[in-house]
């Protein structure tokens, strides 16, 4: 079955602002690290920013103090909250979860090891 879902993707102009949000499943918010890649036309995906079942967080070093990642609890859903868009941030963006630690950290630095993936949320921002 599905387990992860995102939303909110759009088009914005530079400056601008956008709020993702990844629905999961209980077992995979409760247990799994969860984190959002994006991958533009013809890159590599990447590792955005990542959260862990505690909730505690960690960012890429081009999106630190822009984007914020967040986790309702109540809603088994985790945010990205993305703020002074550029044109580079356009890319189709995932929400991915990870086991392979525990829960307890969210590695962006590759693909490798995430065991769910959502289906994607295209960002599209203008100059």
């Amino acid at each position: 079955q599905v387990q992860l879902v995102e939303s909110g993707g759009g088009s914005v102009q530079a400056g601008g602002s956008l709020r993702l949000s990844c629905a999961a499943s209980i077992f995979i918010y409760s247990r799994y690290c969860m984190a959002w890649f994006r991958q533009a036309p013809g890159k590599e995906r990447e590792g955005v920013a990542g959260a862990t079942v505690g909730g505690s967080t960690t960012y890429a070093d081009s999106v630190k103090g822009r984007f914020t990642i967040s986790k309702d609890y109540g809603k088994n859903t985790l945010y990205l909250q993305m703020n002074n868009l550029k044109p580079e941030d356009t890319a189709m963006y995932y929400c991915a979860a990870t086991d392979q630690y525990g829960g307890t950290w969210c590695p962006l630095t590759g693909v490798v090891g995430y065991n769910f993936w959502g289906q994607g949320t295209q960002v599209t921002v203008s100059s």
